[in-house]
């Protein structure tokens, strides 16, 4: 969902700088520090697995033959589009992540053991795995131990897999398997055509205010090649951003305006924007401030 305002609407005075206009003035953005759960000791991070450096060897970027700790190193769920569900959850691979209707909800139990796991592996963690969350609320979040001992991801109390018939970003060949496996979303429901999510007589994901979004120097999420993301806390105060940044993926409602100190036209988004230059939005030069909505 998003909403408009006019132009010269701003919040009062401008914040530290944030985002770096590129990947070698990152060390002047803020700190990112991690998040220590102290159920699972997994430690949770802003931003993406590129922009926070994690070795493109080992999570969710692994080769299929590598044994589980070098997959565990790094686990990115991420909110954005799968084969046209948006905003849907993705890994750090791009591949869709899914959940079982036969797991209870908030039930704290997986009914996909054995020979199922092998079809839909689950996504597992360990203590000291890095966890990137862009545009997920961390209260999303949760673990469920399996019968294997390995403990597992949840989102909104689902326990979550991937499928593996899905090969390359955007495939979700998993989808209503049996009229049992969909593609979940941020929330831990199911995601949905980015048309039918937006219709009015549903609420807008991520309706809460944001206290984190990540901003993306190219269009469509892109956290590669020429392009860089960096995750932000969204204060009640105004930040500027070093440049203009093309998208963005927030865990909530956060405003954005077209020029720093919240000044020039400003938006109220609360889900992915893949193209802040295009309409609704229309920021030519990208975002350049933001603010808690």
């Amino acid at each position: 969902m998003i909403a408009l305002t006019a132009c010269g609407q701003g919040a009062a005075t401008s914040g530290s700088a944030t985002p770096a206009q590129d990947q070698t003035q990152a060390q002047n953005a803020p700190s990112n520090e991690a998040e220590t759960d102290a159920q699972s000791g997994v430690d949770f991070l802003r931003g993406t697995a590129n922009s926070n450096k994690a070795d493109q060897n080992s999570g969710d970027r692994a080769p299929e033959s590598a044994p589980a700790e070098v997959k565990q190193k790094w686990v990115e769920l991420r909110a954005g589009n799968a084969g046209g569900l948006e905003p849907a959850v993705v890994n750090g691979k791009g591949l869709s992540v899914y959940w079982f209707s036969d797991d209870p909800v908030n039930g704290g139990v997986s009914k996909c053991n054995g020979d199922c796991a092998k079809t839909w592996p689950a996504i597992t963690v360990t203590k000291g795995t890095r966890l990137f969350f862009p545009g997920i609320r961390r209260e999303n979040i949760g673990f469920i131990k399996r019968q294997d001992g390995q403990l597992q991801v949840t989102i909104g109390g689902r326990p979550i897999y991937l499928f593996n018939k899905d090969k390359k970003a955007g495939d979700i060949l998993g989808q209503n398997v049996g009229g049992k496996w969909f593609v979940i979303n941020p929330e831990g429901k199911r995601a949905v055509p980015k048309a039918e999510a937006t219709k009015p007589d549903q609420p807008a994901p991520g309706g809460k205010p944001a206290s984190s979004v990540t901003f993306f120097s190219g269009k469509n999420q892109k956290d590669f090649g020429d392009s860089f993301a960096v995750g932000v806390k969204v204060e009640a105060k105004c930040a500027d951003l070093r440049g203009g940044f093309q998208s963005l993926s927030p865990d909530g409602a956060v405003k954005i305006w077209s020029e720093p100190g919240c000044k020039g036209k400003s938006a109220v988004v609360s889900g992915p924007v893949d193209d802040t230059s295009a309409a609704p939005i229309g920021f030519p030069e990208g975002v350049k401030s933001y603010i808690r909505a």
